[in-house]
C-alpha cells in the first residue's frame, strides 16, 4: 500500500472554517496534516487543500477565520434549495439521483461561469500553479453523466484554478463549469468527502465537515469503514456536538465562519493524541 492521503470534503463556507480549525488544532498538537504524500479534495476542501499542498501553513489558514478573511458570499434562495432537493431525493438510485442532480444544475439559469473562477481565484490566493512537492487530487463531477473525476498535474491540462473552479461549482447556485467540452459541478454532489479516492493509501486522515451528501449516496462514514475494511488505517474527523452547535444549519452564514473555526481547533486539539490520530 502506498503512504498517507489527506482528505479534505465540501462544506461551504462554515464547514471550511471548521475544517481549516481542525489543521491548525493538529498542526498546534504537533501533527502537520501538510506532510501527507497526497491531498485529495472536494469544493471547500479543494480549495483548502490547494493552499496546504502549495505550503501555506495550516494555522495561516485558520487565522485567516477568524480575521474574516477567506469570505464567500453565497446567497441560496428558498426556491433554490427546493429545486436542489427536489432533483437530489427524487430517486432512491445513487446513479440517478446525480443524474437528476446534473440535469437540474444545466437546467437552473444562474450567473455566468466567469463568477465561479473569479471567486475561486480570489480564494487560492497564491495557489495558482499545481503544487510540486505534494500529489493533489481535484474532485468534480460530470453534470451530464453523474461520474466523479479526480484531477491532478500528470493526468490533466487543466490548469489548478479551473479544477478546483469546477469542484466548487454548486448545483442551481453556480452554473456547472466548462472544460474540456464537458460540464463539471460541485465535487460533492455524489460524496462529500470522495474517501473512496484514497483506496490503496496504508493511512488515511479525512476532515469532513458535512459527512453525508443530499440524497442516497455513501456516508463518510461508510466509506470510510470500506477503506478500513481493506487494511487501511482510517481516521475521519467530523464536526462534534460543540461545533455543530457552533457552525449551525446555515453552511452559507459567514457570521458563524470565526466560530466554527475555533470549535475546530478546539475538537482537533482534544483528539490529537498518539492513539487517536495515528494517520499522520
Amino acid at each position: 500500500m502506498r503512504g498517507t492521503a489527506l482528505v479534505l470534503g465540501g462544506g461551504g463556507p462554515v464547514g471550511g472554517a471548521w475544517m481549516t480549525g481542525v489543521l491548525a488544532g493538529l498542526a498546534d498538537a504537533g501533527i502537520e496534516p501538510g506532510r501527507a504524500d497526497t491531498v485529495i479534495g472536494t469544493s471547500a476542501g479543494a480549495i483548502f487543500g490547494s493552499r496546504l499542498a502549495s505550503g501555506e501553513p495550516a494555522r495561516e489558514l485558520y487565522e485567516r477565520q477568524l480575521a474574516g478573511e477567506d469570505r464567500i458570499d453565497l446567497k441560496v434562495s428558498l426556491p433554490q434549495t427546493l429545486r436542489f432537493l427536489w432533483a437530489a431525493l427524487g430517486s432512491r438510485d445513487p446513479e440517478r439521483s446525480v443524474r437528476r442532480l446534473g440535469r437540474a444544475a444545466l437546467a437552473a439559469h444562474t450567473g455566468p461561469e466567469a463568477e465561479v473562477v473569479d471567486t475561486v481565484r480570489g480564494l487560492l490566493r497564491g495557489a495558482v500553479d499545481w503544487p510540486r512537492r505534494t500529489a493533489l487530487l481535484i474532485t468534480a463531477v460530470d453534470a451530464s453523466t453523474g461520474s466523479v473525476e479526480a484531477f491532478d498535474a500528470a493526468g490533466s491540462d487543466l490548469a489548478l484554478l479551473e479544477a478546483v473552479a469546477a469542484s466548487c461549482a454548486v448545483p442551481l447556485v453556480w452554473p456547472p463549469v466548462t472544460l474540456a467540452g464537458r460540464r463539471w459541478m460541485d465535487g460533492g454532489s455524489r460524496s462529500t468527502t470522495n474517501l473512496q479516492l484514497a483506496r490503496g493509501y496504508q493511512r488515511v486522515l479525512a476532515v469532513s465537515p458535512i459527512p453525508s451528501a443530499v440524497g442516497p449516496h455513501p456516508s463518510a462514514q461508510r466509506q470510510a469503514a470500506e477503506l478500513a475494511a481493506e487494511g487501511a488505517d482510517v481516521t475521519l474527523l467530523t464536526p462534534d456536538p460543540a461545533a455543530r452547535r457552533a457552525m449551525g444549519r446555515d453552511m452559507t452564514a459567514n457570521a458563524r465562519r470565526a466560530d466554527a473555526a475555533r470549535a475546530g481547533h478546539r475538537q482537533a486539539t482534544a483528539l490529537a493524541d498518539v492513539d487517536t490520530m495515528a494517520a499522520l
